[in-house]
């Protein structure tokens, strides 16, 4: 295998041209060994370039994030944060206050026997409407006749007795007249004169002893009679029979069997316990408006008719009645009802939503801006109507409270404001 060997241009020029002993054959595509190191500086500058290129870049970046944080905290730091507000309103005249409620009858009345004697006959039952005076059982009792004809008898003896003792006061009064006259003449002595005065004086005595027992027996009589006639039970006024006790035959004992119940019941009276914080207002004469869960979609209005002038000490509530009128009977006795008392508001308030409200280890307190600044201003609650409540102390009418305050909200902050209506 014969050498090749691969001349350069130098070397071409150097050697003569009858050099031809040695053929020289030159490679097509292979450099110079001077061209090949001068492409690899040429690349190795080039990647200098691009790293130097990609740390600029990288630390402008930076360096642009930087100035970005630090002009997002400065704007944080001077912020001034955008709250909702809204105006705190006064209270209203009337105090519009719901309260459980029990009715009641406006009458009744529980109807004993005042006659011993066996139940004749019963004419009423339970839920019978009744009038005044209606019959409502008789009862029998003969002994009863028996007592009054017995007294009737005595009556007559008493005056019968009252006419003896007439006859003989009248014989002394005839017999002192005559003698008095014949002892002043000396015809008879003194003593017989002093005994017909004083026969005259026991006679007259009898008579007034006869006339008080006449007396005494027709007021006996008058009982017996009397109790004769409560034989007829009647009512005492308009109502409801709501219950029954006796029944035909039954045996009854005057002032101890306890017969029926009557109800007035086209007046109700609704009896509600007012606390002590909304019974100051209360008096006869405030509107009321009754509802029944049971009667859905039906008020019935009424009045304060009567209070109780005294807090119970237990439960420090007010006693008040309510008189409705009941002309249908759609309202029964006993039943469960509330009451919506419009009472007259006696001490100043202002009503705030609930969203103003904040409660932390400083107490209950909302956050006021006057003039762009927060005020945190502590407040006494007087009811709470749930997204509503009743301020009695720490707030104005028209003061603007911030609504749903952030945690971050201190006293003396600065902030703007957006209005919202609040319902």
């Amino acid at each position: 295998m014969s050498d090749v060997r691969v001349r350069t241009n130098d070397e071409e020029a150097r050697d003569p041209p009858d050099a031809e002993s040695r053929r020289i054959v030159e490679l097509p595509g292979k450099a110079a060994p001077s061209g090949r190191r001068y492409g690899g500086a040429l690349l190795g500058g080039g990647m200098l370039l691009l790293l130097v290129g990609g740390l600029g870049i990288g630390g402008w970046r930076h360096y642009q994030a930087a100035r970005e944080v630090a002009a997002v905290a400065e704007q944080v730091r001077t912020a001034i944060p955008e709250v909702r507000v809204a105006a705190v309103r006064p209270s209203g005249d009337l105090m519009k206050v719901t309260l459980p409620a029990t009715t009641t009858a406006f009458e009744a009345a529980n109807i004993f026997a005042r006659t011993s004697g066996y139940i004749e006959k019963r004419y009423v039952d339970i839920g019978d409407r009744v009038k005044k005076g209606d019959l409502l059982a008789e009862i029998t009792a003969p002994e009863l006749d028996q007592q009054i004809a017995q007294a009737q008898a005595t009556l007559a003896q008493n005056q019968a007795a009252l006419q003896q003792a007439q006859a003989s006061r009248e014989l002394a009064d005839v017999t002192n007249a005559r003698d008095s006259n014949l002892v002043k003449q000396g015809w008879l002595t003194a003593q017989q004169g002093d005994n017909d005065r004083l026969t005259l004086r026991a006679q007259q005595a009898a008579v007034g002893v006869a006339q008080s027992n006449i007396t005494a027996q027709e007021a006996q009589i008058r009982v017996l009679q009397q109790e004769k006639a409560y034989q007829r039970v009647v009512a005492p006024f308009d109502g409801v029979i709501t219950q029954r006790n006796v029944d035909n035959g039954s045996l009854v004992q005057a002032g101890s069997t306890f017969m029926f119940t009557l109800m007035h019941s086209n007046v109700i009276r609704t009896q509600v316990f007012v606390p002590q914080d909304e019974a100051f207002g209360v008096a006869p004469g405030v509107d009321a408006d009754i509802r029944v869960p049971e009667i859905p979609g039906r008020t019935f209005p009424g009045k304060v008719t009567r209070i109780a002038s005294a807090l119970q000490p237990g439960s420090r509530t007010l006693l008040t009645e309510i008189d409705v009128p009941n002309p249908d009977g759609a309202l029964s006795p006993g039943i469960y009802c509330t009451v919506e008392l419009s009472i007259p508001r006696k001490t100043p308030s202002v009503t705030v939503s609930s969203d103003a409200l904040v409660f932390d280890q400083n107490g209950l307190h909302v956050a006021v801006v006057r003039n762009g600044i927060v005020h945190l201003q502590h407040v006494s609650i007087a009811r709470d109507f749930g997204t509503t409540v009743e301020v009695r102390e720490g707030l104005q009418p028209g003061d603007q409270v911030v609504l749903n305050p952030s945690v971050n909200l201190a006293e003396g902050s600065k902030v703007t404001i957006r209005k919202v209506e609040v319902s």
